[in-house]
This record gives C-alpha cells, structure tokens and sequence, in this order.
C-alpha cells in the first residue's frame, strides 16, 4: 500500500457504543453508533479524518490558504476553518444563504477561527464564485489549496477508507452501517474500505439531498479514483453502491417531523445529539427502514454519526426542534 501524506489530529479510534434504550422503543434490530461527532477538531464530526489528509496534500504542495464553499451553516467549513487556524494557512469561505446581521452556531465558530467569509445568496452561483475567489487568491500571490465541498475528492474519501480499517480493528460486527451521504466522499471511502479491508457488512448512504441514481454514480467512481491513490486501481460500478434518496424529498436542510422525531428520540432514550440536516435526516430513515421491517430485527445495525451538533443551536433551527 502506498504511502500516503497524512496529518494526526483527530482523536481516533472513535468509540463504539450500544444504543439499547433507542433498540427497545423501536422494537428493531441491535443498533449500535460509531461516535464521529466525537473526532476531536472544533466539535468533531466527519470531515476531520478527511482534512487529516487534505491538509497534508496541501502542505505538500506548499499552499497558504486553504478555500472551500458549503452552506451558511456547513459543518465541513467549519472543520475547515479550524484546521486552517492550527496548522496556519488563511481560510476563505464561500457560503450560500441569507447572512444573519449576527453569527450564530457554525457561522459564528467561522469567524472565530478567523476565516473571510465570501457570501453568495444563490447557490446557482457558488461554483463560480469559488473559482473566482480561488483565481482572484492565486493573483495576489496567496498560494490558495481548493478544499472541494465536504471534503470529498479521492484524497478526502481516504478518511473513511481508513475508518473502515479502524472499525474492522476495534472488531465490533455489524450487519449494516447507516450514514447520511451528500457529496459521497464519507460513502466512497467507506465503500473503498470495505473491500481493501474486507467489511463483510453492507454499506447504506442515507441521501441528505442527491438523487440515488447520481449517488451511485458518483460514489463508484469517486471510490475508483481513490483506490489509485492506496495501490492499483479498483474499478467500482453503480451496482457496488448502495443508497436510497426516499427519505430526502423535502429538499436540503428543510426540517421535517421526520427529523424532529429522529433528534429527538436519540436525546430521550440516549442522551446522544444530532443535528438537524445530516445526522437528524439519516437517523430518520434509519428509523423508517427498522419500521418498515427492512432490517432483521436478529441483525445489527451500526449508525455512523458524522456530527453536525454546532447547527442545533443556529438560529434557523434552534426554536424548531
């Protein structure tokens, strides 16, 4: 297996831990949570085991800036951001959406770690303000590193290959794991993982907001480009992956009862936070798959929680919980 540049700043292994009480209400299979909220970098979550190795790519290639772009809430630029800040690149920030008079929750950590937010009110522009920031970064000299959006290009989904090998090692079996995907680089890496590493589990990518179809496009292909980078090449197709798109119609970040209960079930019978968007929406159709009879209730399902918790307290979503 190649070599392959990498920061350690994320507190692994995340634990494993038992969820019984949530078991027993929904009267389903084992369900057990992989603790990514608990990676260590500005709150934790997901995209830390990414920047471990998108961080080192771009020190290798002697950047001092570090942009990237995602909502006004994105949890991955707020991760971001604080890599930035610990290893001492400036951050720039392209963000979607309505800026508040007064940061709260991620946008606020944001300006914390001193990064410069670039807003963009339309999403159907923020592809080529990215750019443009990012050319406008090059011609003041400010040798700038495109972080792409949550992290996932074949360096990214390395994290979650390598979490793979982490989960395999702490040998806790599970039939399934259960993940929000969006940008498919947690799903690659998992989907990557499972067959370097020899998972004899299934990989199922709750969609936040993709279609099924371009999901399993994408993730094959991403899984693909990153396998060159760990030795020879493995070439994944459509059929390798699997994700359903059934539980995200309302659309990005719209809060439905369907999240509501989901945060809300896991903080009553757990104590365990999610967030709104991400984990809220995956925990909530893994919870319409254990009611619809989809897993074995003699079967174990490991939820992976990609963190998220800075968002409950935003201001779009703090008094809808």
């Amino acid at each position: 297996m190649n070599q392959i540049p990498r920061l350690n700043f994320a507190h692994l292994p995340t634990p494993i831990e038992e969820l019984p009480r949530l078991s027993d209400h929904l009267a389903g299979p084992r369900i057990l949570v992989k603790r990514d909220d608990q990676t260590g970098l500005a709150f934790g979550g997901n995209k830390t085991r990414k920047l471990e190795f998108l961080v080192a790519e771009a020190r290798e290639q002697g950047a001092k800036t570090l942009i990237s772009g995602g909502a006004m809430q994105s949890n991955h630029c707020r991760q971001t951001a604080a890599a930035a800040a610990r290893y001492g690149f400036e951050c720039m920030l392209v963000l979607t959406g309505d800026l508040p008079e007064k940061p709260s929750a991620n946008l606020l950590l944001d300006e914390l770690f001193g990064a410069k937010i670039v807003n963009v009110t339309d999403r159907k522009d923020r592809d080529h303000i990215l750019q443009e920031t990012f050319d406008h970064a090059v011609a003041e000299g400010k040798k700038p590193y495109l972080v792409p959006y949550g992290g996932s290009s074949p360096t990214g989904a390395l994290g979650y290959a390598f979490a793979m090998e982490e989960l395999m090692q702490q040998n806790v079996p599970a039939d399934w794991i259960v993940f929000g995907t969006s940008s498919g680089g947690t799903h690659a890496g998992l989907v990557l993982g499972q067959r370097v590493f020899g998972y004899q589990g299934k990989v199922l990518g709750i969609s936040i907001d993709e279609s099924e179809e371009w999901l399993k496009s994408h993730v094959s292909k991403l899984a693909s480009d990153a396998s060159e980078m760990l030795a020879e090449r493995i070439q994944f197709t459509p059929t390798d992956v699997l994700a359903t798109a059934e539980y995200c119609k309302a659309g990005y970040g719209v809060l439905t009862d369907a999240e509501r209960e989901a945060v809300t079930l896991f903080a009553k019978y757990e104590g365990l936070l999610l967030d709104p968007v991400y984990t809220g929406r995956a925990a909530a159709g893994m919870i319409g798959l254990i009611r619809k009879g989809f897993f074995k209730k003699d079967e174990t399902v490991l939820f992976w929680h990609t963190g998220g918790g800075p968002a409950l307290f935003a201001d779009k979503y703090a008094n809808r919980i």
